[in-house]
């Protein structure tokens, strides 16, 4: 797989939509950005891992 983004970047792409009030589930976000999912699930062993390391709970 061919990473775009870092793992910073993609704690930073969570707390956005997390500010912008989007819903956070896995279900939603892979839906509306594959492309974070993917990289988040690269880095992290959970989608709730990554949401975690985004210190936004």
């Amino acid at each position: 797989m061919e990473l775009s983004l870092s793992s910073e970047q993609v704690r930073e792409r969570i707390r956005q939509l997390h500010e912008q009030g989007t819903n956070l589930s896995k279900k939603s976000v892979k839906a509306q950005d594959p492309e974070l999912m993917r990289h988040a699930l690269f880095y992290y062993p959970s989608w709730e891992s990554a949401i975690k390391a985004s210190d936004i709970s």
